[in-house]
């Protein structure tokens, strides 16, 4: 992997490249944090902690390159450094949390509903983002990134930090795993090949 080339941006450039460059990509951004956190609050800290990165590191980022790539490596390492840390966690429980809610009038209320699903419902069907979500991380996130966001393999590979061959099996992979997951549901849906 080459190594970057260190800018020496002035405090007014930083501004404008992190007004120009970086803050058009913001919804990206949070879609793809949403599609891995699958949680909405999580996705915000998420975006939020991947655009301070950004900013702390900008000299690293060379104008002209593709910035949306970059924004979404640094949030992807982040997720995945993140996501390592709190699976060596024991789990937590946040008392004051259970109490206040118990002491409150929605006790008696429905249960939340599912924010990864209302958040998908008019974009794709709940049985495909059902899907999509039940897919390991590193699966899901290809498809992500190739289906949803159309990043091309070698943008995927500097993402990802992976060889483009693994980029094409990987995906390869997902897309057969999710295949297998809707096809019964294709099947329903009137789709004979599948």
């Amino acid at each position: 992997m080459e190594e970057p080339i260190s800018q020496h941006y002035s405090e007014t450039e930083k501004h404008r490249i992190f007004h120009s460059e970086f803050m058009p990509h913001i919804n990206s951004m949070h879609n793809f944090a949403y599609r891995l956190t699958l949680d909405a609050d999580d996705a915000s800290d998420l975006v939020q902690d991947t655009y301070l990165k950004a900013y702390r590191f900008i000299d690293s980022f060379q104008q002209g390159t593709n910035a949306k790539a970059w924004l979404f490596r640094i949030l992807k390492n982040s997720f995945i450094n993140d996501y390592r840390k709190k699976s060596k966690e024991p789990s937590k429980v946040d008392y004051q949390e259970v109490e206040t809610y118990y002491n409150s009038d929605d006790v008696n209320r429905q249960i939340t509903p599912d924010l990864r699903v209302e958040a998908l419902q008019d974009m794709i069907g709940d049985e495909i983002s059902n899907a999509l979500n039940s897919l390991d991380v590193d699966f899901r996130t290809v498809i992500i990134l190739c289906d949803l966001e159309g990043f091309k393999y070698d943008e995927m590979a500097k993402i990802l930090d992976i060889p483009i061959g693994t980029v094409r099996s990987r995906l390869h992979r997902a897309r057969n795993l999710l295949k297998e997951k809707l096809t019964d549901y294709a099947r329903k849906m009137g789709y004979k090949n599948t």
